[in-house]
């Protein structure tokens, strides 16, 4: 097998373009938006600044994230057909600590500097006469945030680590017979399992309702979680099948085919179609109910300045995956899927914006050098951990106890 990874000079040197360019256009950021000024929303180029790192640190933490998630059903599910590509997925879940600090940070930045911008139930004053948040005070105080987000980013980290670390260790192991694979697989699923409960508790639970949804304190959605849970876990399984195809194209993977590829175009496929009924299951039974203080939430989404990009998620994360990947033929061309790849990850960070930006910038937006020079760095970061990984590990986990399985996967129809 070919397990020598050797990176391109042109892939290196785009990842160091991309964080430089992150990078950059952070320093600019703070040169002349003016990032300290304005905690309570008078000055909208420094709200403007922490709502795009608030929006991007968290999008591209739990893209990341989706990895470790993912690894975890299929070890549950003793689902053996990803194994052939599994160390993708493990080497962009090893950038997991590094979007957790990046985030952890920021999130820091906007609690101690009392960013009532971003989030008004920071805003003592405004407790003390407003009755929603402070009957909400118990849940969205500083203690709470940053506690729960501390935990849950440090669980993620050493649980995905684990995960990691017994992967890795098959490689110096060599083969494995019966009893030593039965007992390599219990420790897995030992993992997954604490894995899975922990993932459902927060990006299923707890932490939407802290992160995003508590930036418009006044408006909730019991379907909330649930539905950053189905955007994330389709760009996630994007941006894996974006990495598998590239590692095939660079001679690695030699066990991963078509009907891989196809599999996983299943999956975005399936997924989309269940982040669309979610996403219209919460606008819909807000529209039939009525209610002003739940139909305020879309009502500066579907008017004015944000009516354009609400339509634009839908026709991004929704037309075009279901017109496109509804073909077996589509989800086999190497070509297609990456481009359709891009375009979801792409859609679903518009769906970011679109929960971040109307509670924050309100009628203020911007799509501008900031917007995009951000998630530059972002994306430039996850190309340079999985590259780091993927030159010092072999790409094959080739004693994994269901690599055969993986192997012989034959799609079905």
């Amino acid at each position: 097998m070919n397990n020598q990874y050797v990176a391109p000079a042109g892939f290196k040197r785009w990842s160091v373009i991309f964080m430089a360019a992150g990078l950059l256009t952070l320093i600019l950021g703070i040169i002349f938006l003016n990032p300290m000024a304005g905690s309570h929303g008078d000055n909208v180029n420094s709200t403007r600044f922490w709502a795009v790192l608030l929006q991007n640190s968290m999008f591209w933490l739990m893209l990341v994230n989706v990895s470790i998630f993912f690894i975890v059903i299929c070890t549950l599910a003793m689902g053996g057909w990803q194994v052939a590509f599994r160390r993708v997925t493990e080497a962009i879940a090893t950038l997991v600590p590094v979007m957790g600090g990046i985030t952890f940070i920021i999130l820091l930045c906007v609690i101690f500097g009392q960013r009532a911008d971003i989030y008004p139930w920071l805003d003592k004053a405004a407790l003390h006469h407003d009755k929603v948040l402070n009957g909400k005070s118990g849940f969205l105080n500083p203690t709470v945030y940053l506690a729960t987000s501390f935990v849950v980013i440090a669980l993620w980290i050493f649980l995905g680590k684990k995960l990691n670390q017994l992967s890795l260790k098959t490689d110096a192991m060599g083969p494995m017979d019966y009893d030593t694979s039965k007992k390599w697989l219990k420790q897995n699923m030992g993992i997954s399992a604490y894995y899975i409960v922990l993932y459902l508790l927060s990006v299923g639970s707890i932490l939407p309702w802290l992160w995003l949804m508590s930036i418009d304190a006044h408006w909730y959605s019991t379907m909330y979680s649930w539905y950053t849970f189905a955007s994330t876990f389709v760009a996630g399984l994007a941006l894996i099948t974006i990495f598998v195809i590239y590692f095939k194209n660079q001679g690695q993977l030699e066990y991963v085919t078509k009907e891989h590829i196809q599999d996983l175009g299943k999956f975005i496929f399936a997924f989309s179609i269940f982040w669309t009924y979610l996403w219209f299951d919460q606008f819909m039974l807000i529209w039939y109910g009525n209610i002003p203080e739940e139909t305020v939430y879309f009502k500066v989404r579907l008017q004015g300045h944000y009516s354009g990009l609400f339509y634009l998620n839908l026709v991004l994360n929704f037309v075009a995956p279901i017109l496109i990947f509804m073909k077996a033929g589509t989800k086999r061309n190497y070509t297609i899927v990456t481009f359709m790849c891009i375009v979801i990850i792409f859609g679903h960070w518009i769906d970011f914006y679109q929960m971040v930006m109307p509670g924050t910038v309100k009628n203020n937006p911007h799509m501008s050098w900031f917007e995009l020079g951000i998630p530059l760095g972002f994306i430039g970061i996850i190309m340079w951990g999985v590259n780091k990984f993927a030159m010092k590990t072999s790409m094959t986990a080739h004693n994994n106890p269901f690599l055969k399985e993986s192997i012989i996967h034959v799609v079905g129809p």
